[in-house]
C-alpha cells in the first residue's frame, strides 16, 4: 500500500509533466511552422518590390512589351539566388512570360488557371500549396501585379520557394526541444522521486504510529516539522495520542478504582452472609451483623447510582429540566437533613440567614450537588467545629459557597479532588461510606449548567467549594406571595 501511494502519486507528478511537455512541444512547433511561414512570405513579398521595380524599368508602354527579356531574367534571377526562391513572370490572363529558373522548368510554356489569376488581380495570392497543380510538392507563393500610373495591370509577378525548408526549420526545432525537454524532464523525475519520498516519509510514520495506538502502545509520536498540513496532522496525531493515553490511563484507574469499590462491600457483604448460613455468627449477632450488610447493599447501591449518573452525562444524555430554583431554601433544605449528624459531631451552622436568590438550573440536579457539598463538609469537619454557608449575586451569576472548619486540603491534592474515585488518605482512614464519586459529579453537574466549581483551603483550618450558577428572575405571582413574608413586623 505504501509502496502503491509513492509508484501513484510519482506516476500521476510525471503523466502530467510528460503531457505538459508534449503539449508544449506541438505548440512550439505549431508557431515555428506560423513564424516560419510568415517570415517565407515576408521575405517572398520583398523580393516581388524588387522584381517589380525591374520589371517597370524593361516595360515598354508604347509597345505593351517587357523589353530586353534577358536582361530582365538576370534581374529576377539575382534576386531570387539572395532569397532562394524564383520568380516569375505572367500577362494578365495566365500565360507565363518569363521565369528565374533554367529552362525548362514548371513554368516553361504554363498557363495559370482562371481560379489563380482571378484572386491574383483582385486580392493577391499568398498560400502554401501546389498552386492548382503547378507544382509537384508544396511551396509558399506570393503574388503582385504590376500596374501603370493609370491603374492599368500589365502584368503579374509571383514569387515561390519550396516549402520542404520548413521539414528541415521544425526538424532542427524539435531536435532543440527534445534535447532541452530530456534535460529538464530528468531533472523534474529526480526532484519529484526525493519530494514524493520526502511527503510519503511522514504518511508511513503515521502509519506506523496508527498500529502501535491498535495494539495500545500510545507512546509514539511524529516529528513536526514546518508549518503545512502534514505538520498539523502530525501535530493533531500526537495530541490524539496524549489523550488517548491519558484516556487509557484513566480507563485503568477507574476500572482499578471500581473494582476495588466494589470488592470490599461484596467481601463483607459475602462473608457475613456465609457466617449466618453457616451458622459461626449466632442468632443473637445476626441482626447486627444484617444491620451492617444492608449498609454495603446501600452503599453499592449509591456506587451504581453515581456510575449511572457519570454515564449518562458523559454521553450527553442528561437533559436539563431548567426552571427559577430559589437557591438559598434549597441550601437551608438540605441543611436540615442532616441534622441529626450535624448534632452527632456538635457543628456549628452558619450564613443560613441569607437573602432569597433565584437561579436557573434544573432542581434536582443542583440538590444533588448542593446535598455533596454539604454531605462533604459534616464528614470532613472537625468536632465542634463550624460549616458556613453564603450566597451572592455578581455579575449575571450566582456564587454559592460551602465551606467547613478542620484539617483542610493540601495543595498537591486541590488539583485532584473533583477526579473519578480519587480520595485523600485521610477520608480513606477516616471514612468508609464514600466512593470518591461525589465531587466529580458536583463538578460535572455544575458544568453542565454552564458554571464553573473552585476549591479554597488552608491545611489545618479550612475547606470551601465555590460554584456558579446563572441568576434568574423570580415570576412576578411569587414575588407578589413572598412580599407580606419579606415585609419586617412591625
Amino acid at each position: 500500500m505504501r509502496k502503491n501511494l509513492f509508484v501513484r502519486y510519482f506516476s500521476i507528478c510525471a503523466a502530467v509533466i510528460l503531457i505538459s511537455v508534449t503539449f508544449l512541444g506541438m505548440m512550439l512547433l505549431l508557431f515555428s511552422a506560423r513564424y516560419f511561414g510568415d517570415e517565407k512570405q515576408r521575405g517572398l513579398r520583398s523580393l516581388l518590390d524588387e522584381a517589380a521595380l525591374i520589371s517597370r524599368a524593361s516595360f515598354d508602354e508604347q509597345t505593351n512589351t517587357f523589353e530586353n527579356a534577358q536582361i530582365l531574367k538576370v534581374g529576377y534571377e539575382l534576386v531570387s539566388r539572395a532569397a532562394d526562391a524564383f520568380v516569375f513572370l505572367t500577362d494578365v490572363n495566365g500565360q507565363v512570360l518569363l521565369c528565374s529558373e533554367t529552362q525548362p522548368c514548371a513554368h516553361t510554356d504554363a498557363v495559370l488557371t482562371e481560379e489563380v489569376m482571378a484572386q491574383a488581380l483582385e486580392d493577391g495570392i499568398s498560400e502554401q500549396g501546389d498552386l492548382d497543380d503547378l507544382y509537384e510538392s508544396r511551396y509558399y507563393t506570393v503574388s503582385r501585379t504590376l500596374q501603370l500610373e493609370d491603374g492599368t495591370i500589365y502584368g503579374v509577378l509571383f514569387a515561390s520557394s519550396s516549402a520542404d525548408s520548413l521539414t528541415s526549420y521544425l526538424g532542427n526545432v524539435a531536435t532543440m526541444f527534445l534535447i532541452s525537454a530530456a534535460a529538464v524532464l530528468i531533472f523534474a523525475f529526480v526532484v519529484i522521486y526525493f519530494v514524493t519520498l520526502d511527503m510519503v516519509r511522514p504518511l508511513r510514520q503515521m502509519s506506523a504510529a496508527m498500529n502501535s495506538f491498535a495494539k495500545g502502545d500510545f507512546s509514539a509520536r511524529l516529528e513536526v516539522t514546518g508549518n503545512d498540513e502534514i505538520s498539523e496532522l502530525s501535530a493533531s496525531i500526537n495530541n490524539m495520542a496524549a489523550s488517548l493515553a491519558e484516556m487509557e490511563t484513566t480507563r485503568r484507574s477507574f476500572t482499578a478504582n471500581v473494582s476495588h469499590e466494589l470488592k470490599t462491600p461484596m467481601t463483607i457483604i459475602g462473608g457475613f452472609v456465609d457466617g449466618i448460613l453457616d451458622g459461626t455468627i449466632d442468632r443473637e449477632h445476626e441482626r447486627h451483623y444484617l444491620t451492617i450488610v444492608s449498609g454495603e447493599v446501600k452503599r453499592l447501591s449509591r456506587l451504581i447510582t453515581s456510575m449511572l449518573a457519570i454515564s449518562r452525562m458523559e454521553a450527553g444524555e442528561m437533559k436539563l429540566n431548567l426552571a427559577q430554583v430559589e437557591i438559598t431554601g434549597l441550601v437551608m433544605e438540605t441543611v436540615f437533613s442532616f441534622e441529626k449528624r450535624i448534632e452527632e459531631k456538635h457543628l456549628q451552622v452558619e450564613g443560613l440567614d441569607m437573602d432569597k436568590c433565584y437561579v436557573r438550573a434544573d432542581k434536582e440536579l443542583i440538590h444533588q450537588v448542593v446535598y455533596n457539598l454539604v454531605d462533604n463538609a459534616v464528614k470532613f469537619a472537625n468536632d465542634g467545629g463550624t460549616i458556613s454557608f453564603s450566597v451572592h449575586a455578581e455579575g449575571g451569576k450566582a456564587y454559592i459557597s460551602v465551606r467547613n472548619t478542620g484539617d483542610g486540603i493540601v495543595k498537591e491534592e486541590i488539583s485532584r479532588v473533583f477526579d473519578r474515585f480519587y480520595k485523600t488518605d485521610r477520608s480513606r482512614s477516616m471514612n468508609k461510606e464514600g466512593v470518591g464519586l461525589g465531587l466529580y459529579i458536583v463538578k460535572s453537574v455544575v458544568n453542565l449548567h454552564g458554571g464553573d466549581i473552585i476549591v479554597k483551603s488552608q491545611k489545618g483550618e479550612y475547606c470551601e467549594f465555590v460554584f456558579s450558577l446563572d441568576l434568574a428572575k423570580p415570576d412576578r405571582k411569587e414575588k407578589k406571595q413572598q412580599e407580606p413574608a419579606d415585609r419586617p413586623k412591625e
